[in-house]
């Protein structure tokens, strides 16, 4: 048997990237695979690349990975920050990640890529239609051609969920530096037997890690990072930003 690690959307939060990282080492697993948003909304996006370089077999491209080191990208203060941030070899390799990755285990031809097979600026939602559920399993230019999937995980939507229809599951590994479900960081552990058929074991384990959540946010801080209050809220309470105001939400502390 063997198991892999599967994470994403890590935007630049470096004490919960090396929370997952140490349990993953904990449970003796060597191989992750990251599913992209590597840097971005969080303060320290090149530490973020440095540390998927090394610990990752493979990153796919996210939609910040795609637009935040792009030359023609235009910038408000927040996005001028966060590309400054990342050296001109992170723009290089952001730029250059694949856009999906297959996987077979126990006889499962499963697909990894960020957002969906239509771009990875094209979201799909944990409430979605059949049509978009369909979607994720279809061939595009960006999944290219071969066996069509029986399972497909992604990230983007920062919200873990594993939904099964008709002999197909779909799987969303959730967040590990921005979960909007819950505020502990998330990932997802692959178990299978390779070359064998479906007649051997498999299973997908959603796994949240606990980290120091104010720890993360004092960095922010530290580093004057612009939007840190929307930052800390989200961290802090796993509602998204667009929702602060009406929820009356606020981190006058940072």
């Amino acid at each position: 048997m063997e198991r892999i690690a599967v994470l994403s959307d890590v935007h630049g939060n470096m004490t919960a990237f090396d929370a997952v990282l140490r349990d993953i080492d904990a449970r003796g697993i060597d191989t992750v695979l990251n599913l992209g948003d590597v840097a971005g909304k969080g303060p320290r996006g090149s530490a973020a690349v440095a540390r998927s370089r090394e610990r990752c077999a493979v990153t796919v491209r996210g939609n910040w990975d795609d637009f935040l080191p792009h030359p023609d990208t235009v910038r408000d203060e927040a996005l001028t920050w966060w590309y400054e941030e990342l050296t001109a070899d992170d723009h290089a390799w952001l730029m250059s990640l694949p856009l999906v990755h297959h996987v077979e285990l126990s006889g499962r031809r499963i697909r990894l890529f960020h957002a969906s097979a239509r771009s990875v600026h094209v979201r799909v939602h944990f409430h979605h239609t059949v049509e978009e559920f369909d979607g994720m399993f279809a061939t595009t230019e960006l999944t290219g051609d071969g066996p069509a999937p029986t399972m497909v995980g992604y990230g983007d939507v920062h919200d873990a969920y594993i939904e099964t229809w008709q002999g197909r599951t779909l799987f969303n590994v959730g967040s590990v530096g921005n979960p909007l479900d819950e505020p502990t960081a998330s990932y997802v552990v692959l178990e299978g037997e390779p070359g064998a058929d479906t007649a051997a074991p498999f299973s997908l384990q959603v796994v949240r890690v606990p980290y120091d959540v104010e720890a993360e946010i004092a960095v922010a801080r530290d580093l004057r990072m612009p939007q840190r209050e929307p930052y800390a809220i989200e961290l802090r309470t796993a509602v998204y930003r667009g929702l602060h105001a009406e929820r009356g939400l606020t981190a006058p502390d940072v």
